[in-house]
């Protein structure tokens, strides 16, 4: 009897994940005590700690661990994960992470790909289908087809050899039209070039081509294949064919050995295949002038052949299942009743359940991955997981109501606690009390951000957080109050018919020079009426349009906040003109890189199948330049030492004195404004957390020259001590003179704004209408849609 009691209370002690000693990035010694089998909720101000603690420490080395248990061989075609820096971790289970990194953006990708809906129906109708056209790949869009024929020979030994024909043939589903996007891209060459004018005039009308650049216009010019004086518009066909399409040619300019390329796969190579996001803006604008894409013409869209369309099971063809809403093909799926495949037509009924019940029913199979935002994307990989058998895994969730309205943050609640109920760990960062009041035990990170936060303030029960005194349990049940008096528009916004998407032809006046707020429930057509409307309207409304939406942030390691926002170039043509030599050598980018580790600051050592060691670089230890380069000076700071001041503290360094440099002051000023100010100017990109970098990104659009800001969801990653910093800078936009649009579920926001304009009622082809226009306080009065109701609850009335 005894010994089993000892045995239990042995196991009983790893009823618990123990961190000891973690300093990952800002992290500061932090000791904590998780209990297992329990939904633990993190929180904390943006860039406390919390995702270091919780994905960078605890998720990053159960994977690493699991990544051990394979084979060397397999090891080696795995990312090798480095040791987080932590003194112990025991009683880790194997951790599932499910992040709010967007599904890739490919042009191939869908929600059906994403996931196994689409493999499942293509099987479906490879069996069901008539007529019949072949396997699945024969639906399949990434498939293309292909017939191949030839002979070889069999050397059977002396002097015999036997000649064998063999064909070959695979029918694939891919549009030879679109080759599976579904669209076609076309530039428009009045945008490139005037053919008016010859080349030696400067026909040319593409940012950057300067007339005397040896590797764009003079190459063209004087490469000896197109006459340099005779007007675009008189090229013959064959000038007019290399001139735009002609493949790669050495050619030689004033003794130079250079590539001649026709203009469109230059413009392509050059402009097209690039991250949009950070472009500048004028060339971000002349590659929206000059590029359009079209559906298809062919497969209209659908990305098949004929072929695939044409087979169907009860009058439906694959393409018509993809494109249906999800809710509704899960009922055209449960109403097939084909014995031969009713384990197939379970697994998929269970599939399309689970978007339903996830809260993504609206979507369609055949919707590109990459226009899901990041509380979707992460709910569509949540989708696997929700019929999963296993148990004790600890599950990791950044934020899962990023996105979701308030009524359907309940509905992610019930998924959470049913995760837990099943006998797993659940690991949540959040923000919203919604979500942290259904914890079991809180773990709450700060005090404040950057190098003020990384300690633990709080740990145990929601009600031990309200009366903790940290700033969450300050702020924990603080309620925005409905405006008393709102401000009168300058103007308005007409948006007649619009119908993108599930859009039914509405017709609404957005008001400007006021906030507006556009909000519903998730998937009623909020960034369909804003995103798909407003910005080809730059000039009925004689402002230019800045939207700031939920796109990525993209940046390697090498990218930082200063290197981002533009930051770096009046800092380094300051160190330069004090000091007398070129701006190049203050970047690390460049000649001022420290030799030894090329600028990074540590030293990586891939040692094959094990994981990589990162070792800070002995030379330049860790600051990343050349030791010549720090001899110079700006305000008595080197290069290295500015970027590690934190945005607070260049402020006021650039501000005045012998450092006063106005351009990079006026970038600083912007990055304090939305809530940066702890953020160090070198700090890794790749460091940040998702609100730090929603944020950065709006400080950067800020310097636009815009009359109207678009803002997709500002509040996503922001504490609650935050959003009153956000309305703040909201109020002073509009004060200045900015019209700025919100889509936004956070109440606070809806009870700030001047004006409300409420869609649904429901998701997808129950919602795409105007349920609501007017005041908070009406909303509020009316309590005739959810919001309304959400939003009356949330301030008392």
């Amino acid at each position: 009897m005894s010994k089993a009691r000892k045995t239990d209370s042995r196991s009983d002690s790893h009823d618990v994940i123990r961190v000891h000693g973690a300093r990952v990035n800002n992290l500061k010694d932090v000791s904590v005590e998780i209990p297992k089998r329990r939904l633990t909720v993190f929180t904390g101000v943006s860039g406390s700690g919390k995702s270091s603690l919780v994905f960078g420490t605890i998720a990053a080395e159960s994977q690493r661990l699991i990544n051990e248990t394979y084979s060397a061989f397999v090891q080696g075609f795995m990312p090798t994960l480095a040791r987080p820096e932590v003194d112990v971790l025991e009683g880790l289970t194997t951790a599932i992470s499910v992040d709010q990194q967007r599904l890739g953006g490919d042009p191939r990708s869908t929600v059906g790909t994403a996931t196994d809906a689409n493999a499942m129906l293509r099987i479906l109708f490879s069996r069901l289908g008539k007529p019949h056209i072949g396997a699945p790949q024969a639906f399949s869009f990434n498939v293309a087809s292909v017939q191949a024929s030839g002979a070889y020979k069999v050397d059977r030994g002396t002097d015999r050899t036997k000649t064998v024909k063999r064909t070959f043939s695979r029918t694939g589903g891919m549009c030879t039209r679109c080759e599976g996007r579904g669209a076609v891209s076309d530039i428009d060459l009045t945008q490139l070039y005037d053919d008016s004018k010859s080349l030696a005039e400067g026909a040319f009308t593409i940012p950057g081509w300067k007339s005397d650049s040896f590797f764009t216009v003079r190459v063209y010019a004087e490469s000896g294949l197109l006459d340099p004086d005779k007007p675009i518009r008189k090229y013959t066909k064959r000038e007019m064919q290399d001139f735009l399409y002609r493949e790669p040619t050495k050619v030689k300019v004033e003794g130079v050995n250079l590539t001649f390329e026709g203009l469109i796969p230059k413009i392509q190579k050059s402009f097209l295949s690039k991250d949009k996001e950070a472009m500048q803006p004028h060339i971000r604008a002349f590659v929206e002038r000059a590029v359009t894409f079209t559906t298809c013409p062919d497969c209209e869209g659908t990305r098949l052949t004929e072929g695939a369309r044409s087979s169907k099971i009860e009058k439906i063809s694959i393409a018509d299942a993809c494109a249906m809403q999800i809710s509704d093909l899960a009922a055209w799926v449960r109403g097939l009743d084909e014995p031969s495949v009713a384990p197939l037509l379970d697994a998929l009924r269970r599939t399309l359940d689970s978007f339903v019940e996830i809260g993504l029913g609206y979507l369609s199979l055949d919707r590109p991955s990459g226009t899901l935002s990041g509380g979707e994307s992460q709910r569509v990989k949540m989708i696997r997981h929700l019929g999963s058998s296993l148990t004790d895994v600890t599950y990791v969730f950044d934020e899962p109501t990023i996105g979701l309205h308030p009524h359907d943050i309940q509905r992610m609640n019930g998924l959470l606690l049913r995760l837990r109920d099943k006998g797993n760990t659940v690991l949540v960062v959040e923000h919203k009390p919604e979500t942290i009041v259904i914890a079991d035990h809180i773990v709450d990170l700060g005090p404040g951000a950057g190098s003020a936060g990384g300690t633990v303030c709080f740990e145990g029960t929601v009600e031990g957080l309200r009366t903790g005194g940290t700033i969450t349990g300050r702020h924990f049940d603080d309620r925005a109050a409905v405006k008393e008096t709102v401000r009168k528009p300058t103007g308005t916004l007409e948006i007649r018919g619009a119908t993108a998407h599930n859009l039914q032809n509405i017709d609404v006046d957005i008001p400007l020079g006021v906030l507006a707020v556009v909000t519903g429930v998730a998937g009623s057509g909020k960034s369909s009426l804003v995103h798909g409307s407003l910005p080809g309207r730059s000039g009925a409304l004689g402002a230019e349009v800045i939207s700031v939406d939920q796109g990525a942030i993209r940046g390697s390691r090498r990218s930082n906040p200063a290197t981002y926002t533009g930051l770096l170039d009046p800092i380094r043509k300051a160190f330069a003109k004090a000091n007398g030599v070129k701006p190049a050598l203050f970047s690390a980018n460049s000649e001022g890189a420290c030799p030894n580790c090329n600028g990074i600051g540590v030293v990586y050592t891939d040692l094959a199948m094990m994981a990589g060691v990162a070792t800070t670089c002995e030379v330049c230890e860790g600051r990343r330049f050349d030791a010549s380069v720090l001899e110079h000076h700006l305000g008595g700071r080197d290069i290295s030492e500015v970027l590690a001041m934190s945005v607070a503290e260049a402020e006021e360094f650039f501000a005045a004195g012998e450092a006063a440099t106005p351009a990079a002051h006026r970038i600083l000023v912007r990055l304090a404004d939305v809530g940066l100010g702890y953020v160090t100017l070198g700090q890794p990109l790749t460091t940040l957390s998702g609100g730090e970098r929603q944020r950065l990104k709006l400080a950067t659009h800020m310097s636009e020259k815009g009359g109207v800001y678009v803002l997709d969801e500002p509040t996503a990653g922001l504490h609650l001590a935050d959003v009153e910093q956000l309305l703040g800078l909201l109020d002073r936009l509009v004060d200045s003179g900015k019209s700025v649009i919100v889509v936004e579920h956070h109440q606070a926001v809806m009870a700030h704004a001047d004006w409300i304009i409420d869609l649904g009622p429901g998701a997808g082809h129950d919602g795409g209408r105007i349920v609501f226009e007017g005041t908070p306080a009406d909303l509020v009065a009316a309590r005739s849609t959810l919001t309304g109701e959400h939003l009356a609850a949330y301030v008392g009335a």
